[in-house]
C-alpha cells in the first residue's frame, strides 16, 4: 500500500532537491525576570498638576465646544419652527468661532496650570508665561537631540 505524498507547498516535507527538510521549531518563552514586580513609571508631569490641567481644559475647551454644537441645534430649532430664517453661513461662522475658542481654551488650559504645590490663581495668567517658556525650552532640547 503506497502512501500519498502531499504536493509541494502544501505540507510536503521534501524540497526541490529531494532532501528532507529539518525545521527548527522555536518556542516562545516568557522573559526570565517576569516574576519581578513592575516598577511604577515616572511621569514628567506630577499628578496634582495633570489634574489641574484636566480641570482647566474641561472648562476652557469643553464649554466653547458644547456651545459650538449648540449653535447647530438652536439654529435648527429656530428654523424648523418657522421663527427665524438663519443663513447657513451664519450658523457655520458662529459655531466656527466657538470651536476656535475651544481650541485656544485647550492650549491655554494646559499652559496656565500651576506646577507649584499650591493651586495658583483662578485664571492662571502668572503661570502661562512661565509654562510657555518651559515648553519652548523643551522643544529646543528635543530639536538639539536629533
Amino acid at each position: 500500500m503506497a502512501t500519498a505524498e502531499p504536493a509541494k507547498g502544501f505540507g510536503g516535507s521534501e524540497d526541490a532537491g529531494g532532501q528532507a527538510r529539518k525545521r527548527k521549531v522555536e518556542k516562545t518563552h516568557p522573559p526570565q525576570n517576569s516574576a519581578r514586580k513592575a516598577t511604577p513609571r515616572r511621569s514628567a508631569i506630577p499628578d496634582h498638576v495633570s489634574r489641574r490641567m484636566v480641570r482647566r481644559v474641561l472648562l476652557l475647551s469643553g464649554a466653547p465646544t458644547l456651545l459650538a454644537m449648540g449653535v447647530f441645534v438652536l439654529s435648527y430649532l429656530l428654523m424648523s419652527q418657522g421663527t427665524m430664517r438663519i443663513e447657513p453661513i451664519v450658523t457655520v461662522g458662529v459655531s466656527g468661532v466657538f470651536f476656535v475658542l475651544g481650541l485656544l481654551g485647550l492650549s491655554y488650559g494646559m499652559l496656565s496650570a500651576s506646577w507649584d504645590d499650591g493651586p495658583g490663581s483662578l485664571l492662571g495668567l502668572e503661570h502661562f508665561g512661565k509654562n510657555l517658556q518651559r515648553l519652548r525650552a523643551s522643544l529646543r532640547t528635543m530639536k538639539g537631540d536629533r
